[in-house]
């Protein structure tokens, strides 16, 4: 779920909201505890749409519990930056550009990682755009933009993913779907409409692959604090510190529950749940996690 530039504010109520970097400090919620376990040791994860919000977090937390990586996304200065955090940390990663609209590089990808780490057990299918307009207003092109990222990219991961946990046994999957699945807003027709779908393939993946060992699951996040929200806001140039105090100050009026934006990194926490072994008996599953937004709604 994305957020409106005008719920913030005008020029000078943003200005204002610079001298109230306390409140939004106060306001963000204390880092999540490192599980310490090592759920993904000698596991190959892939993940698309890793160079930034979810993937990123989701990256690294695979990472951080012996996963061996395989990342992409279109930015490639953002993906060896990711590539090395995660180095850093002492975790084992890799960045493949590739750009999940275009089927060769979604092939060349999967088949790199494979290449690169000798098999393929988890697949964290995330990448995604959204743009936000009455549904009028949208061309053919930026609909089609919308639906080939979200849907379609999703799409041909999991038809070159598949074979590949197929021939070691099984595997599984996770799709990031959200909660304009389940309720959403105007301006969202292509973003929702896609995500929407995302529920559809997921189920029907789940019944093709259950035979052969492969969970598939959707995880339906909430409005969570990314670069993504953050561009839907009219928002990516504004200092950090702006941001965070609008951004919070926004979320307690307009983020039905708890009142406030995920961060990337408790989403992330969830993909690796639905991604472990921890529930095997769970696939076509969609699972949300939102903060109560949909509750509400």
């Amino acid at each position: 779920m994305v957020l409106a530039s005008a719920a913030l504010g005008t020029a000078a109520g943003v200005a204002g909201l610079a001298g109230g970097l306390a409140l939004g400090t106060a306001s963000r919620p204390p880092r999540a505890a490192a599980r310490g376990t090592a759920r993904f040791a000698d596991k190959v994860v892939l993940i698309t749409g890793a160079t930034s919000g979810i993937g990123r977090a989701a990256a690294r937390a695979f990472a951080a519990e012996g996963a061996k990586v395989a990342f992409c996304g279109r930015r490639e200065e953002l993906g060896r930056d990711v590539e090395a955090e995660i180095r850093w940390d002492g975790g084992e990663a890799t960045y493949i550009r590739a750009d999940v609209r275009v089927e060769r590089d979604v092939e060349a990808f999967v088949a790199a990682a494979v290449a690169r780490y000798g098999r393929l057990d988890v697949a964290f299918n995330n990448a995604g755009i959204t743009l936000e307009k009455p549904l009028h207003e949208l061309t053919a092109e930026e609909f089609d933009d919308v639906s080939h990222t979200n849907l379609r990219g999703a799409f041909l991961a999991i038809k070159y993913e598949v074979p590949h946990m197929i021939a070691g046994g099984g595997g599984s999957i996770v799709v990031t779907a959200s909660s304009n699945a389940i309720a959403t807003q105007a301006r969202r027709a292509a973003y929702s409409a896609s995500k929407r779908a995302l529920i559809g393939l997921v189920q029907s993946a789940a019944l093709d692959y259950a035979p052969h060992g492969i969970r598939v699951n959707a995880l339906v996040p909430g409005t969570t604090d990314t670069a993504l929200v953050r561009r839907a806001a009219g928002m990516e140039n504004v200092p950090d510190a702006v941001w965070q105090v609008g951004a919070a100050q926004w979320a307690k009026s307009n983020v039905p529950g708890l009142g406030r934006m995920a961060r990337p990194e408790e989403i992330a926490a969830f993909a690796l749940t639905l991604a472990s072994d921890e529930h095997a008996f769970m696939t076509g599953a969609a699972l949300v996690i939102d903060g109560g937004k949909t509750a509400h709604a």
